[in-house]
């Protein structure tokens, strides 16, 4: 393999450039991006995903002059299916551009422009390849901080993407949330679009003591994208991070959460929900690092696979020695609706404290015979009682995150899935 190949998705010219152009972050992902490639079967972290089918696609800068129709069409559909409306506070981004004329920022809230070159805020751009592309790459996003003690209600992030004259473009955007002592902020990240693309998000994410930050991400992506997602998180005493992603579209998905629980009684809740059909392939990977005594962390993944798709789930919750009375629980559970669907699940604890409230598991299963005959002698028609059996199976994953207006969102857009997998 080329050692050029993370660029199929157009950084080649990025690793080219002279050391006088580049800040040392991006040096960093340089090196390790022109050492590594990308990852490959025998790599541990990716020993379920691979990204191979990148390496010879000549991904192009994503425009940001588009066909403003497209945009706003793609627009009405994420208020649709998020059902916050035109009225909403949202920051809209159109191939990794932001796009002021169609934002409207909430008050209160420091909002500035992501500066490429400058530090990451003790991420290490060399910590792995989604990462270290977006750190080369990235040329936009928003840092958003809310201030100690405010209540910032919720914002709408919105990602469009769209090609032009169906060349492939690919886009970074970085973008920062930072919730100051006692601040809240409820974040609904929708990503959709049209036609072949890569999306490479990365969230940097610091809840301060006692801030609460919501964060439900709506991956709702071309059938044809690849969505390569990363989330860095810190979280400091008594403060929550509640996190919820949920996978509809695209061709080729990943999203990785690298939380950290840094002061005594800090949580971090990371769920999620994987629907896929056709030959998606979806891949939830997580590390949550417990370095503090009396954290909480909770994540529970529900897989919903049809036709041949491929979901994956890795969980890793790491306890180290000076976190005791750490309480961390991990689920991932799989329904398979076909013979063709598979799993792939590796939940992982990691423990070197001695006083600690620790669990993992997974199952895997098809819908239950005796439930389907139960409701079909009740007169429900078959494809009803699947239905009914189905939503039961993701309704309490869905239920855990707190913020009411996030958990509509996620129910209408569940909905809306069901919808079309059903017509």
């Amino acid at each position: 393999m080329n050692a050029l190949t993370p660029v199929g998705i157009n950084a080649s010219a990025f690793l080219d450039r002279g050391d006088a152009e580049t800040g040392a972050d991006q040096r960093r992902a340089a090196d390790f991006l022109r050492r590594v490639g990308l990852p490959r079967a025998g790599v541990e972290a990716w020993k379920y995903t691979t990204l191979r089918m990148l390496a010879d696609v000549p991904f192009a800068a994503a425009p940001s002059d588009v066909d403003g129709g497209r945009v706003d069409t793609l627009l009405a559909e994420v208020e649709t299916i998020s059902g916050l409306g035109a009225g909403a506070n949202r920051a809209v981004f159109v191939n990794g551009h932001f796009d002021a004329s169609r934002s409207r920022l909430p008050a209160g809230v420091r909002v500035s422009p992501f500066a490429s070159g400058e530090g990451n805020d003790g991420i290490d751009p060399a910590g792995d390849v989604t990462t270290a592309l977006n750190t080369l790459m990235a040329r936009d996003g928003l840092e958003l901080v809310v201030p100690e003690g405010v209540d910032a209600g919720c914002l709408l992030l919105v990602g469009i993407g769209l090609t032009a004259d169906d060349a492939p473009v690919s886009f970074h955007p970085r973008h920062r949330i930072v919730v100051e002592k006692g601040g809240r902020l409820a974040v609904l990240d929708a990503a959709v679009g049209q036609g072949y693309y890569l999306h490479n998000p990365l969230y940097d994410i610091a809840v301060a003591d006692n801030g609460y930050l919501s964060h439900a991400r709506i991956q709702a992506e071309s059938g044809l994208a690849v969505h390569l997602a990363v989330s860095h998180v810190t979280v400091a005493a008594e403060g929550v991070y509640d996190s919820f992603t949920l996978t509809l579209g695209g061709n080729l998905s990943r999203h990785e959460v690298h939380a950290g629980l840094s002061r005594p009684g800090a949580q971090v809740h990371v769920n999620g929900a994987q629907l896929l059909a056709g030959r998606q392939h979806g891949d939830l990977t997580s590390v949550i690092t417990h370095a503090a005594p009396g954290c909480v962390s909770r994540q529970t993944v529900k897989n919903v696979l049809s036709d041949q798709a491929h979901g994956v789930f890795q969980g890793k919750i790491l306890v180290e020695r000076i976190a005791q009375k750490t309480d961390g629980y991990q689920m991932n559970q799989a329904l398979l609706l076909s013979d063709g669907a598979e799993i792939d699940a590796k939940p992982e604890l990691e423990i070197y404290a001695d006083d600690v409230k620790c669990s993992h598991g997974a199952t895997v299963g098809a819908l239950d015979d005796d439930q389907l005959f139960y409701l079909r002698s009740r007169g429900i028609p078959g494809d009803v009682a699947r239905s009914m059996l189905i939503r039961a199976f993701l309704h309490d994953v869905v239920d855990k995150i707190d913020d009411q207006r996030l958990k509509d969102s996620l129910n209408l857009a569940v909905e809306a899935w069901w919808k079309r997998e059903a017509a």
